[in-house]
């Protein structure tokens, strides 16, 4: 036969539970609420909204029987007398509005409900209780035994506040990084690659090679999970349905390729990557990326979230271009400048290719102009001797550079002392339609060629056309009416 505890154990339990338990007597805010009725409430809620005083009846109308020893732990009382003497410092703030949603039930004649809430213990110290109300049975009809009970979830309720702070703190981090920042999913690339290791293949770049289309499938296969706000800046997007409805005009051209480097490192068990990448903005603007792409741990079986950050090095590319530009250019002539010229004899000396034709050409009367009508004229005399020279040497192998203030000269390799000459006459017909295009100053050019035909001939063959040039710039001089004192 079951046993039944006797009611000295009963009290025994309710006071060494392990939970704050409260028994008392809501008979009076029965009454109450039958008087509320009487007078037509049929909204409790509505009743009460606004009204302190309504709530403050209310709780007035509970009466605390007794409370047991966990309670009083629990409020830092040290007796139910000073507990209950001081209700309205457990009962305060932001737990107004959960009491009457607690009355709520009992009007609408639930008499058992739970929900969480907040108190305050004596001590000032803020608990975050759950709170457990049942009518006990046989009392449904005067309510006066009503048992509460109250687990305090502070701990945990403050770890789920923190966790989720720290949720917030972690996407306030991503989303608003000064960095575009990319959560991929590349799990369906990594069993593209395992289905052709299944196959057999070993040399992977012959492979896509062979099959540039399998690097356009695993591109497809990318499935961008989220961006931050900096990636919709990057990029030109309203927002970011509208960015990745549109990652097509993001990732083409030059992209190919690159990503067919990177599957070769996935390939090759390289999960952290970085290098440099060209996009498009949504506008069509070229941009210059640098990309650090990593799996992310815990996640290196099956590459399904992978963090991509991008930093747009644009300016910082256009700064090196023009840097290298300017170590191999002149600036006044956008011609090669001696350095470059210096490098490529060096490098045409030991590989060609042969025949090599050496055109030198000097700009005649430049000091004259200089003295008489200031750098800035001769500069712009400079400077249309460039543009001549650039088209009369516009082919790919062929040199045009400025070695000296007033000295230029065409290097054509692989072409002999015929092709030389047909250049040297473009040369004298460009400059002729130049000269009828600019008023004030003519251009006169003097210019002399040679030819040779092994790295051994190179220097004779810059010093033959050296006194070519010279000898034809003393014929110049001779003919003309300048005077040789004012120097060349």
């Amino acid at each position: 036969m079951p046993v039944h505890p006797t009611s000295a154990e009963f009290e025994q339990m309710f006071e060494l539970a392990p939970v704050s338990l409260w028994l008392e007597d809501y008979s009076a805010l029965k009454v109450l609420f039958a008087q509320w009725r009487a007078e037509g409430v049929t909204d409790l809620l509505a009743h009460v909204a606004g009204q302190p005083q309504r709530l403050q009846q209310c709780t007035a109308a509970i009466k605390v029987l007794r409370v047991n020893r966990r309670t009083l732990e629990l409020f830092a009382a040290s007796s139910q007398q000073e507990l209950v003497s001081r209700l309205s410092e457990v009962f305060r703030d932001d737990m107004h509005d959960q009491v009457a949603l607690e009355l709520n039930h009992l009007w609408c004649g639930q008499y058992f409900f739970s929900n969480q809430t907040v108190n305050y213990a004596l001590d000032g110290r803020r608990l975050d209780v759950q709170i457990s109300l049942q009518v006990l049975h046989g009392h449904e009809e005067r309510w006066d035994q009503v048992l509460v009970s109250l687990e305090d979830t502070t701990r945990r309720t403050q770890a789920v506040a923190q966790l989720a702070r720290s949720e917030q703190h972690a996407r306030n981090l991503f989303e608003y990084s000064p960095v575009s920042l990319w959560v991929e999913d590349f799990g369906a690339v990594k069993r593209l690659l395992d289905e052709v290791r299944e196959q057999g293949i070993e040399d992977f770049p012959t492979f896509i090679k062979v099959h540039p289309e399998f690097v356009d499938r695993c591109m497809e296969e990318i499935r961008v999970v989220d961006v931050n706000q900096q990636t919709l800046k990057m990029f030109g997007a309203e927002s970011k349905s509208a960015l990745l409805g549109q990652l097509g005009m993001v990732f083409r051209d030059e992209m190919h390729d690159s990503f067919a480097e990177q599957l070769r490192d996935l390939w090759n068990g390289k999960l952290v990557q970085h290098r440099e990448v060209i996009n498009y903005s949504l506008a069509g603007d070229l941009i210059n990326i640098h990309m650090q792409f990593s799996v992310l741990d815990g996640h290196r079986d099956t590459w399904d979230l992978v963090l991509v950050s991008l930093v747009d090095i644009t300016a910082r590319k256009k700064a090196e271009n023009y840097l290298e530009y300017l170590g191999k250019h002149d600036v006044l002539t956008r011609l090669r400048n001696r350095t470059f010229y210096a490098e490529e004899l060096n490098r045409l000396s030991r590989r060609g290719p042969w025949p090599l034709t050496v055109i030198a050409i000097d700009l005649n009367g430049l000091k004259r102009v200089n003295d008489e009508q200031g750098h800035a004229a001769g500069d712009a005399l400079l400077r249309r001797v460039g543009e001549v020279l650039a088209k009369a040497a516009d082919a790919p192998a062929c040199t045009a550079a400025r070695i000296g203030g007033d000295e230029f000269t065409v290097l054509l390799p692989g072409m002999d002392a015929r092709v030389g000459l047909t250049v040297k006459e473009r040369i004298e017909t460009l400059l002729e339609l130049n000269n009828q295009f600019y008023a004030g100053n003519p251009i006169a050019l003097s210019i002399g060629l040679a030819t040779c035909t092994s790295g051994a001939q190179l220097e004779q063959c810059v010093q033959q056309a050296d006194r070519a040039m010279y000898e034809e710039k003393a014929r110049f001089y001779n003919k003309s009416a300048y005077d040789r004192r004012l120097g060349p």
